[in-house]
């Protein structure tokens, strides 16, 4: 009776032990790869987070910091425009004094020649130091040529050839005072209110250049990746820039109105120039922009506080004959 033949070795079932081994460990792997990279995404995630949180805190303490200082200059402003107030009513004092002066003359009149002509020369000589008093502390034009007319009809009654002079020269100085016009001081600000309304009209987005037929080849080979797009429309500013570029533009434009105010030639050319610097930033180049900053440098080149040398000659000539007579 043959032998029972022994059954063959379970060599299939070791056979696919090991493929099985090798794609549990690469599952493995790649599960452990892809949770890693998934831990530094959201790593790179949080940080650009934090990053853009602590962009946006600089930029809030700026703009905080910029309208502190505009509400502290507003406020010098309005302390200098109060000195001024006060300032035309000492002046409207001192007219009214002379205005009593005038009828205190009235009432000497009968009395001797020579104590009349002093008296005369006295209210010439005050009401042309109020005059330039008014001009050099309130560039009150207008306030000034009135002073000088009382001056003039003063200086009419008194005789003398020695007086001829001093008449001329006074003629001489109204006439440059009319060249003035309103004030220097006067018309630099409405000037310059008119430049800052002017730049609320300025276009914030201009449209880019038709592109021409020829596109350079490294634009078709950034194609697929990237898109190209001029910066010139989309603006140099971000809104948060924009806002603060915005605030500093019209913080300068106050400490101009405020140079014009006291008559301080270097602030106001300093200021004018801050401003030029700011609006390059805050308007892309179009011509109404080109317009605005010829504008600008029109506006710097004005004067203050013109030289005319005429101003206060008669006043020296009149002590200069006072004190040799």
């Amino acid at each position: 009776m043959n032998e029972l033949e022994s059954p063959p070795p379970h060599r299939p079932a070791l056979r696919w032990i090991l493929p099985l081994a090798v794609v549990a460990v690469g599952a493995g792997a790649a599960g452990w790869w892809g949770w890693s990279q998934w831990q530094a995404q959201q790593a790179r995630t949080a940080q650009r987070e934090a990053d853009a949180a602590l962009l946006v805190q600089g930029l809030s303490d700026s703009l905080e910091a910029l309208r502190r200082d505009q509400r502290s200059t507003s406020q010098r402003v309005q302390d200098a425009a109060a000195t001024n107030r006060v300032l035309r009513d000492e002046m409207l004092g001192l007219s009214q004094r002379s205005a009593l002066l005038e009828e205190n003359l009235a009432k000497l009149a009968d009395s001797t020649r020579h104590s009349a002509q002093a008296l005369q020369l006295e209210e010439t000589e005050l009401l042309l130091s109020q005059a330039g008093q008014r001009l050099a502390y309130a560039d009150d034009v207008d306030g000034a040529k009135r002073l000088y007319a009382l001056a003039a009809t003063a200086l009419e009654d008194v005789q003398g050839n020695d007086y001829l002079n001093l008449r001329q020269a006074l003629m001489q100085e109204r006439n440059a005072l009319d060249t003035l016009g309103s004030g220097t001081r006067t018309a630099v600000q409405q000037r310059l209110g008119t430049f800052a309304q002017a730049l609320t009209a300025l276009p914030e987005r201009v449209e880019a250049p038709a592109a021409s037929t020829a596109t350079p080849w490294w634009h078709s080979l950034l194609a697929p990746f990237v898109t190209i797009t001029p910066t010139a429309s989309q603006g140099p500013l971000s809104s948060a820039e924009r806002v603060a570029a915005w605030d500093s533009l019209q913080l300068e434009l106050t400490l101009a109105r405020a140079a014009v105010e006291r008559g301080d030639q270097a602030a106001f050319e300093q200021a004018l120039d801050r401003v030029g610097l700011w609006m390059p930033r805050l308007w892309p180049d179009s011509p109404a922009l080109r317009e605005r900053r010829a504008e600008l440098r029109q506006l710097r080149t004005s004067v203050l506080r013109p030289a005319l040398p005429e101003l206060g000659s008669t006043l020296q000539q009149l002590r200069t004959l006072r004190d040799g007579s």
